[in-house]
């Protein structure tokens, strides 16, 4: 076996050492996917064009070590983890390019399929492919496993909508199988290829046999194995191959981009939750259901009702039901016009009429009443795996039979968990394709809990093939289902597929074991632990949804994988390695804990609501040191002249910026980096605090500035001065609390995990805003998002007594109170504009853009938009965290001509007129210099 180094080397030589990672913590970080298995790789690889791609084939051949490709990492089968050379593709192969005014789209396989989406809303259009994992799954991982979704069926999938792909293949060849002349250029680059596809064509055509199995296998959802249907739907074996890519997990070739054919957005909805008596009752239904032309039909067993009913906010006419042997069919309809949709919902409803429901039968067209019921459906997930017991993996299976025989499979799936003692399982899935998924819990690894689930596998085998069905009908085979591949085709295709294999892969570099294995034992190889750790670790169940809104996800480590290195430490420290132990401590001390934002942000992607920042908030107070405890206790109770110097020492610096930037580096150099803030040339002097023009009596509400007004000037008059301004022009009087210099929100103590300083400047605030705001009877309003999240959550941890002070931020005040008092007459083009993390987690979007609206023509949001990473003094810190998760928006926005820049936090616009070189202001300085209250001439607040 080739060592350690030599393969380093190798794979160094091909794409260069910025993109190769051999350390522990990048290999067990990456040892880990959505699924139930865990490979450690040698080595990870970022690839970042098809020539690295191709260069790393040659490495892989010359040192005899396999290769897998990993984007998005959230599959379910384990065809994303390998003891091998993990290839990284979601860090690049991000591109989106629009085509034919929408009707196609040219993707790079790194880019999620929310992105692809996103781009293509505002030609009206969206992916066929509608997965629910939309958020974090990429295309170039939907096309590999041919995913699919509630809607699209097989009609709409990447293989139905497939246009053309580029390809590189093992050999180093890269194709272009839509380029003309395609074909023949594949005939003449790979003459074995060509001639073996073409013989396996004219093979499965001439055998009526094969033919039916085919045809009769795929006309379900079906992504056990490869592709055969390939053969029979496309004659040039350019063709045949382009399809045999779609659904084979990476064993075949390396797909660098995808051009595929995109389906309307159907805008207009009727939904509605049919409740039958039984699940036979649900069944019976369905074809009739399906007659009536529905998008989507949803199944959910009883105890899938008995979850939703848990929810808080679930339909009161759920949660009122006694759930027996009960089942609910979730039914929409969908129309390009409210009309057609009324249309559809119509035609059914004497359907609806004669069905035997318990409960309502209509259809609703209101967008809250539909949110509410696609939450009990996609909310199953998250819910049944949050409960499940620490140390438990949750396992989402999914099978697919014709409609007709879903009962008597749904009814023997009921009778195998009772047999093998998974009392809590579910049972919901896709009903007008005949798609189920289950999901279940068990504690993998060795013992009892992985031979229970080995013989519930080999019962489930037997009962979907018995149907008719098939063993995978979204997920992949992976290596779940490798060793039930042949069963379930027979010998003579299976031959067909180990042949694909051998035209494609002579060498068998990509990805051995998923998808074709004879080891009858394969699925319960590599089954992941669950040691216990940490509440938010235990909880996770490693999906990967918080990856794309990580501000470090691209830098060092995202919440999944901060996550699971805490459990490779828990399990080294059992197992008693001192040595990687140590390891992995001292490189997570800057890869998990110095680069994460605790922004939060990962908890509003996450199914079972994590907040990883408040793991990292936790070590970080373990780790800090006494003296920085003392330092910021000290901070804490002498705040106003701690801003004040501060602010006074970015004037000097901002002075005398050739002394400036070299000092703060070498104090760097021999101190903790995590505590000394590098100084720039970017960063503006101190400014002030408290605007003018403040009411010395009653007022009609408080304001309370960011501490960051005092520390960072502005560029124009500040967030505060401007929202005062406004509220003059409309008539509001404004004051702020007493000793104002002295207070703080408390974020700066509560991301650096020093809760002590919190409660310290939380005794000092509550008190001092129950004062201003005479008992709660005024509102509190704050300049900064970060500051207004920060309020909400001391006064919500706070003493009772100040439970009754209400804090809005100034982005919502202006829009709500102010903004219909005021009227732009001359608005700028166009301006951008950057949404901030804790705007988001607030529900300050809406606003933010009425205000952006109010005085732009064009409001611009970056597709790519994201916490910016300067997170209170990270940017200051390790500003490489800030550069890392400003780069896609500054590329993004680097052809973007604007007449203004403008977000809502004042540390958020210093990271993006860092990344950008554009001054980025207050969206309310916008607003006051080109504003004036109704009926009143000229510009201005006032």
């Amino acid at each position: 076996m080739i060592t350690e180094a030599a393969l380093t080397g190798a794979l160094t030589a091909a794409v260069g050492p910025d993109a190769v990672r051999a350390r522990a913590i990048d290999r067990l970080g990456m040892a880990h996917d959505a699924s139930h298995f865990a490979r450690t790789p040698r080595a990870v690889v970022t690839a970042a064009s098809a020539a690295d791609v191709a260069r790393l084939f040659t490495a892989s051949r010359a040192t005899g070590v396999a290769l897998t490709f990993r984007s998005g990492g959230t599959s379910l089968s384990g065809q994303a983890v390998t003891d091998g050379i993990l290839v990284d593709t979601r860090r690049h192969f991000r591109a989106v390019e629009v085509l034919d005014d929408g009707a196609r789209v040219r993707v790079g396989p790194g880019a999620t399929v929310r992105a692809v989406n996103t781009r293509l809303a505002r030609y009206g259009r969206m992916l066929g492919p509608d997965p629910a994992s939309e958020v974090a799954c990429t295309l170039g991982g939907v096309v590999a496993n041919n995913s699919s979704g509630m809607a699209c069926g097989t009609v709409a999938n990447s293989y139905a909508l497939l246009d053309s792909l580029e390809l590189v293949l093992p050999s180093g060849t890269v194709l272009d199988t839509g380029r003309p002349g395609a074909d023949d250029e594949l005939r003449a680059r790979e003459p074995d290829l060509w001639a073996g596809l073409a013989r396996l064509r004219d093979r499965l055509r001439g055998d009526a046999a094969a033919r039916r199995t085919i045809e009769t296998l795929f006309s379900l959802k079906n992504t056990m194995g490869y592709g055969l249907n390939s053969f029979l739907d496309h004659d040039r074996p350019v063709d045949v191959l382009a399809h045999l890519i779609v659904g084979s997990e990476g064993t075949l070739a390396f797909v660098s981009s995808i051009t595929m054919r995109t389906v309307p957005v159907l805008a207009h909805t009727r939904t509605g939750l049919l409740v039958f008596e039984s699940l036979a009752d649900a069944n019976r239904a369905l074809p009739e259901l399906v007659a009536s032309a529905p998008a989507t039909i949803e199944l959910l067993d009883a105890t899938s009702l008995r979850v939703g009913q848990s929810d808080a906010d679930a339909d009161p006419r759920l949660r009122a039901l006694t759930v027996d042997e009960h089942a609910a069919l979730l039914v929409e309809y969908r129309g390009h016009t409210a009309a057609e949709a009324d249309e559809l919902g119509a035609a059914a409803a004497p359907l609806l009429a004669r069905l035997p429901l318990h409960g309502p039968r209509e259809l609703s067209g209101d967008p809250a009443a539909k949110a509410g019921l696609w939450k009990l459906r996609k909310g199953l997930y998250a819910k049944v795996a949050g409960a499940r017991p620490s140390g438990t993996a949750a396992l989402l299976e999914d099978i697919a039979v014709p409609v007709p025989d879903l009962l008597p499979t749904c009814e023997g799936l009921i009778g195998l968990f009772g047999k093998h003692g998974y009392d809590h399982a579910v049972i919901f899935g896709h009903a007008k394709d005949g798609n189920i998924h289950f999901m279940l819990t068990e504690e993998l690894g060795a013992g009892s809990g992985r031979d229970r689930f080995g013989r519930f596998t080999d019962d489930m085998v037997d009962l979907v093939l018995a149907h008719g069905g098939t063993l995978k009908a979204e997920h992949g085979t992976g290596r779940m289902m490798t060793p039930f591949v042949r069963r379930q085709y027979g010998d003579d295709l299976y031959e067909v597929m180990l042949e694909i294999k051998r035209l494609c892969d002579p060498g068998g570099l990509l990805s051995p074991g998923v998808v074709l294995d004879d080891d009858p034992t394969a699925h319960l190889r590599d089954l992941k632990s669950a040691p216990q750790v940490e509440e938010e670790v235990d909880r996770c169940v490693e999906c990967g949804f918080c990856e794309p809104v990580c501000p470090s996800r691209d830098l060092t480590t995202t919440p999944r994988q901060r996550i699971v290195l805490r459990r490779e430490l828990e399990r080294a420290r059992a197992g008693g390695d001192a040595a990687l132990v140590a390891a992995l401590e001292e490189d997570y001390a800057y890869d998990g804990v110095d680069t994460c934002a605790v922004d939060g942000m990962c908890a509003t992607a996450c199914p079972v609501t994590i907040n990883t920042g408040d793991l990292v908030r936790r070590l970080r107070a373990e780790g800090s040191g006494r003296a920085a405890g003392r330092g910021w206790a000290f901070a804490a109770r002498h705040w106003g002249a701690t801003t004040r110097t501060l602010g006074a020492a970015l004037s000097v610096a901002k002075a005398v910026p050739a002394a400036a930037g070299p000092v703060s580096a070498a104090i760097r150099r021999v101190a903790d980096p995590d505590n000394v803030p590098l100084w720039t040339r970017d960063l503006p002097g101190g400014g002030r605090r408290t605007p003018g023009g403040l009411t010395a009596g009653d007022a009609d509400l408080v304001l309370f500035p960011s501490c960051t007004g005092a520390m960072f000037g502005p560029t124009g008059e500040g967030a505060a001065a401007a929202f005062v301004r406004l509220c003059r022009g409309g008539g509001l009087r404004v004051t702020v609390p007493d000793d104002l210099p002295k207070l703080c929100c408390g974020t700066p103590w509560k991301s650096k995990g020093l809760p002590a300083g919190a409660a310290a400047m939380a005794a000092r605030v509550l008190p001092a805003l129950w004062s201003a705001t005479r008992g709660g009877r005024i509102p509190v309003v704050s300049d900064a998002s970060s500051c207004t999240e920060g309020l909400a959550l001391m006064i919500a941890g706070g003493p009772e007594r100040f439970r009754g002070i209400e804090v809005v931020d100034v982005v919502a005040f202006t829009a709500d109170r102010l903004l219909p008092g005021l009227t732009v007459a001359e608005p700028l083009p166009r301006m951008v504009v950057h949404p901030t993390c804790s705007a988001t987690q607030l529900g300050l979007l809406d606003p933010l853009r009425r205000l952006a609206e109010a005085v732009a023509t064009e409001v611009v949001v970056p597709d790519s938009w994201n916490c910016c990473g300067f997170a209170g003094d990270r940017g200051l810190l390790h500003p490489e965290l800030t550069a890392a998760a400003t780069a896609p928006q500054a590329r993004e926005l680097a052809d973007v001509d604007a007449d203004a820049y403008a977000s809502c936090n004042r540390t958020c616009e210093l990271g993006m007129s860092r990344a950008t070189g554009h001054d980025y202001v207050h969206v309310l300085e916008v607003l006051a210099d080109r504003a004036r209250p109704v009926g009143v001439p000229g510009t201005g607040g006032e």
